[in-house]
């Protein structure tokens, strides 16, 4: 499809020939499902259509200073394709590339067509077909498809959170949110203030110390931060002796493990996981700088924040970067003024607040006539929807990498077509109609409790009280789950597409 729009059009609006697939978003999870599909699902029809006008998604969005990685990129990167480097954290540009790679690597780039905005995906019983309604380049366009497959993260890519700041138009100085960032941005010898404490914050902090002449982090609370190694010389050692074939899976199945330790440790031992943590930064930091780092919620209530060879720390120590816990009062023409009276002067402010949260890309969704509303349905399995037939929404990790749940729902989806053709299904949906599920308050987010998570929380699909309405957020089991459990497990529900007076069906029926 590429980028020819005419054709595209003709196609789209084509209703003999609607997409077996169509996915949506060309970032990490939308060319990893596009790539699955054209391994596992050879025969299959599909398309990607994308918003924006560039392959990379989160990675195509974001250009502050320092952005990278917040996991390995063992583990981060697909696991058909491995990324393999003894850096630990990649560069957010590095990332970009590698799924620009991987897309012409497995020709599936030109299956994208750009600049689609979908407002609204509407199913049809009476056709078993979904028609998307979206905009390619501001001109209303038609796709039809069997299935779709919204990769779309869960952010608004529009606009990220910005707190209604007392006083800020009368700043003097530059306002920034990280989510857009200007190209042209000199802050060489100029003040800095980043307000916040989460993974945004503490990458732009040190990244910004090689030419501003200072830079405070503003924080109204400390945040779990840990110091990881910058350069795995494990890898390095592996590399020299033994065939990347070799050294991929092993360092994978190891920084796994490593993962999910750190994670079942910190919510089974929330007190000694607490001190572990605390303890790595009072060895890099003198004492009057540790409250500054002493959060009050449990590890793993929030995402922990990792820092490289702790440059965030190094930045502080060498006095090029400071910390100040307290809260907004409101601006000034030259700054800040805090509510313990404090002032904070700034030649440019950045607002590190996080996102909003947004699903399916903004987009509504319809099911023979009725809404579907996120907060009133169950997430089946962590992939599909409840009542919305033929849809998965591929939802990564928040408790790990991302990119390992994407995989492993993406074969999911590829395993479930292949299963429907194989026994004649057009239809698949999620349905509870036995009463034995209950759907609860906790959102597929599960026990996270960010701020942006918290601000959404009437925006997301619920958990039910048992599985298969339960997010596990445990990758060997989800592996097990979603590759190995039969596919007709008695929720999932599948139906054949009517038998027309014409069909061969019919004919043989006759014929008995």
């Amino acid at each position: 499809m590429g980028n020819n729009h005419d054709a595209t059009m003709t196609t789209a609006t084509d209703s003999n020939q609607p997409f077996d697939v169509i996915i949506i978003g060309a970032g990490l999870s939308g060319i990893g499902a596009a790539c699955h599909l054209q391994r596992e699902c050879p025969t299959k029809r599909y398309a990607i259509l994308e918003r924006r006008s560039q392959v990379g998604g989160t990675w195509d969005l974001f250009r502050y200073p320092g952005i990278r990685s917040d996991s390995d990129m063992f583990t981060f990167g697909y696991h058909f394709r491995p990324w393999v480097s003894n850096k630990v954290l990649a560069d957010g540009p590095s990332i970009r590339e590698y799924v620009r790679d991987t897309a012409d690597e497995f020709k599936v780039d030109d299956k994208i067509q750009f600049n689609t905005h979908i407002q609204r995906a509407v199913w049809n019983s009476d056709e078993q077909l979904w028609t998307l309604h979206a905009e390619v380049d501001g001109k209303p366009t038609l796709f039809r498809s069997r299935f779709i497959s919204a990769c779309t993260g869960y952010y608004d890519y529009d606009e990220g959170f910005m707190p209604q700041y007392e006083g800020v138009e009368s700043f003097n100085g530059q306002m920034i949110h990280p989510q857009h960032w200007p190209e042209d941005l000199d802050y060489s010898d100029k003040k800095v203030i980043v307000i916040g404490s989460g993974a945004t914050a503490v990458t732009i902090v040190p990244a910004m110390t090689d030419k501003a002449g200072h830079v405070t982090m503003l924080q109204r609370s400390p945040t779990y931060i840990f110091t990881i190694p910058g350069i795995d010389k494990f890898v390095g050692f592996l590399l020299k002796w033994l065939p990347t074939k070799l050294v991929y899976p092993l360092v994978r199945l190891r920084n796994m493990s490593i993962h999910k330790a750190l994670y079942k440790s910190s919510l089974r031992w929330p007190d000694k996981m607490r001190r572990f943590f605390l303890k790595g930064v009072h060895k890099q930091l003198p004492p009057e700088q540790h409250k500054h780092f002493d959060p009050t919620y449990a590890p793993w209530d929030q995402r922990l924040c990792a820092v490289p060879d702790g440059d965030l720390f190094t930045a502080i120590r060498n006095g090029k970067a400071s910390v100040v816990t307290d809260h907004i009062d409101r601006f000034t023409e030259t700054g800040i003024l805090l509510k313990s009276g404090g002032t904070l002067e700034a030649d440019i402010v950045i607002s590190a607040t996080g996102l909003n949260i947004q699903l399916l890309g903004g987009m509504d969704v319809e099911v023979d006539g009725e809404t579907r509303e996120p907060k009133d349905v169950m997430s089946y399995k962590a992939v599909m929807i409840q009542d919305a037939p033929n849809m998965a929404v591929i939802f990564g990790y928040t408790n790990a990498p991302w990119t390992l749940k994407a995989d492993i729902a993406n074969r999911y989806l590829c395993r479930l077509i292949n299963h429907m053709d194989e026994h004649g299904y057009t239809v698949a949906v999620a349905r509870e109609e036995s009463g034995q599920y209950a759907m609860h308050d906790e959102t597929v987010f599960g026990a996270l409790k960010s701020g942006y998570v918290e601000r959404a929380v009437n925006e997301l699909p619920r958990q039910g009280n048992a599985l298969p309405w339960r997010v596990l957020h445990d990758y060997k089991r989800d592996k097990a789950m979603l590759l190995k459990e039969p596919l007709e497990d008695g929720v999932l529900q599948f139906s054949r597409a009517p038998a027309t007076s014409g069909s061969s069906e019919d004919k043989a029926k006759q014929a008995a």
